[in-house]
């Protein structure tokens, strides 16, 4: 059996890999405000899927298994200096590029000090929910069609995700009120989110580093220092 069919079997019906529709990078500010309710419960019918005899954390490989056994083994594996593959000795980059040592190692620890509150949260998690990824109607159909970074893990990634890749859209802000609304409750949110956060966040700008994209990196840099100040206000 294909990952792809692996994954579908897991998956609720009412989650789409097929989708028609536009991407919703495509959305501008007002259509994602009428419609972001939508996406979060689109993106929440991937986090009720079965992943029973799915082990561990991190990733999917084309068996549909996983790399890591905790979630502590999945968040500081991912920043391992002597790896295979493109990050091999991934930290030469702070003598070669933008990447700065001081900042990395701030967030990581930042992340390290959080662990403890996602360890044991376990869900499928489509992790790759940049709008570019994303197909919608915008007003009944939010599909998912790549699949190639899912994986398990605190299922906050996901919106995590979608936070980094437009924050000026205040996903935590909306995703909190959305919960709130719902009478849904999301033990250590603020903790939880934030250890997401700065796990993707490093991660994210470790890649633009090594592509000598700048200016995004300078854009991710701002938007990882001022979340905890909004984070902590929710």
């Amino acid at each position: 059996m294909s990952k792809d069919h692996m994954i579908r079997s897991m998956l609720s019906e009412k989650v789409n890999m097929t989708p028609n529709g536009r991407i919703a990078d495509q959305l501008n500010l007002e259509e994602f405000a009428e419609c972001h309710e939508l996406f979060f419960d689109k993106i929440m019918e991937i986090h009720v899927s079965d992943i029973q005899g799915i082990e561990g954390y991190g990733e999917f490989d084309e068996e549909c298994k996983t790399e890591y056994g905790s979630c502590e083994d999945f968040l500081i594996g991912t920043f391992a200096e002597h790896q295979e593959g493109y990050w091999y000795n991934w930290q030469e980059m702070f003598e070669t590029t933008i990447l700065d040592r001081e900042f990395f190692e701030t967030y990581f620890q930042e992340m390290k000090d959080r662990i403890l509150y996602c360890e044991g949260k376990r869900y499928l998690v489509y992790n790759n929910t940049f709008f570019v990824n994303m197909i919608t109607d915008g007003k009944t159909t939010v599909g998912f069609p790549d699949w190639s970074r899912s994986g398990i893990g605190d299922f906050l990634l996901d919106f995590v995700i979608m936070d980094l890749n437009k924050p000026y859209l205040r996903i935590p802000e909306l995703l909190f009120d959305y919960c709130k609304k719902r009478d849904m409750d999301i033990p250590d949110f603020q903790e939880r989110f934030l250890c997401m956060a700065y796990y993707k966040g490093i991660d994210v700008l470790r890649w633009h580093a090594s592509i000598d994209d700048t200016e995004s990196c300078r854009s991710i840099m701002k938007s990882i220092s001022e979340l905890k100040d909004r984070i902590y206000a929710l």
